[in-house]
């Protein structure tokens, strides 16, 4: 129809709802998550790699926090796989105990030494580049 505009959401202040990578629709959290659940056992990806696939480069620290608050979700999320640019394990303390990530990492055959990703750039995921978005 001419003239006919499409109608916007707004949330409770009145403001149009956009989500932080510029959809209208889903959450931050759950596009972290089908991402994060892609990752192959054995492989690691970095909060910012996440970050930028979804759209949103500079919220990383967002994906830290999406991880953080993984560990109810179903299916499961496989959070240890995520890890800082430089392969350090910066979200270790969020599991059951502070070796946990490390332990999951290395039974999938992933060898971590001084909180760091052995060989980080042979195990990097790229999310953007594997999954050709």
């Amino acid at each position: 129809m001419k003239g006919k505009k499409e109608k916007k959401s707004k949330d409770k202040t009145g403001l149009i709802s956009v989500k932080p990578s510029g959809l209208k629709e889903g959450d931050f959290f759950q596009q972290v998550y089908d991402i994060v659940r892609k990752i192959p056992k054995g492989r690691v990806t970095s909060f910012g790699a996440v970050a930028r696939c979804i759209g949103t480069g500079k919220s990383a620290r967002m994906v830290g926090w999406a991880m953080n608050a993984s560990h109810l979700e179903r299916p499961k999320v496989p959070a240890h796989r995520v890890v800082n640019s430089l392969g350090l394990l910066t979200g270790k303390f969020h599991f059951e105990t502070p070796t946990k990530m490390e332990e999951l990492l290395a039974s999938e055959g992933t060898k971590v030494m001084n909180d760091k990703v052995v060989d980080f750039k042979k195990k990097y995921w790229d999310p953007a580049t594997e999954l050709s978005i």
